[in-house]
């Protein structure tokens, strides 16, 4: 393993946008923003984040604006995302793009994610829980390009990093 990819997550203060950013992610871009432009997110493999902005604890709808991508209802019951939510923590999502034999960019990706949202049917139902937060226009999404490091494996060491902080995976990511 590199050891640019040993530190991964390990030392990550993933309460705060400075701990995030000394990482290298880069955007912050609020999804209100990408949902009528995505042309600033690079045409790269990488990793991304999707951020909470507020310190106060959300409110969850019992519908979300997310999609239906094969039918399959993208909504869960407001106990399971009571129980599924990370205090203390800006991170609510961490996804990857590329790696492996992958060839999706950051900026094909985060679009699906984001259409998604928007109650496309699309197929980015991973964090579909993001799209029960009540003001999910107001996340914000950065990204980490990757030229050489797997992004599937960077966003595993990031994912235990957060799990070892917080002894549960963020918010909205439902398998590794």
């Amino acid at each position: 393993m590199h050891e640019y990819l040993k530190r991964w997550g390990e030392y990550m203060d993933f309460s705060n946008f400075k701990s995030i950013k000394d990482y290298g992610f880069e955007g912050y871009i609020p999804v209100s923003q990408l949902m009528q432009n995505h042309s600033i997110i690079p045409h790269t493999r990488g990793v991304y984040m999707v951020l909470y902005t507020t310190d106060d604890s959300p409110r969850f709808l019992n519908t979300g604006t997310g999609g239906f991508f094969k039918g399959k209802d993208p909504n869960v019951p407001i106990v399971e995302l009571n129980d599924n939510w990370v205090n203390d923590t800006k991170v609510v999502y961490i996804g990857s793009a590329g790696g492996g034999k992958s060839t999706s960019t950051l900026n094909a990706r985060i679009k699906q994610l984001v259409k998604f949202g928007r109650g496309k049917n699309v197929g980015h139902s991973g964090g579909r829980l993001i799209w029960q937060i009540e003001n999910n226009h107001d996340l914000i999404i950065c990204w980490k390009e990757l030229r050489v490091d797997d992004p599937h494996v960077v966003k595993k060491h990031l994912i235990k990093g957060f799990k070892n902080m917080y002894r549960k995976k963020p918010f909205a990511n439902l398998v590794n």
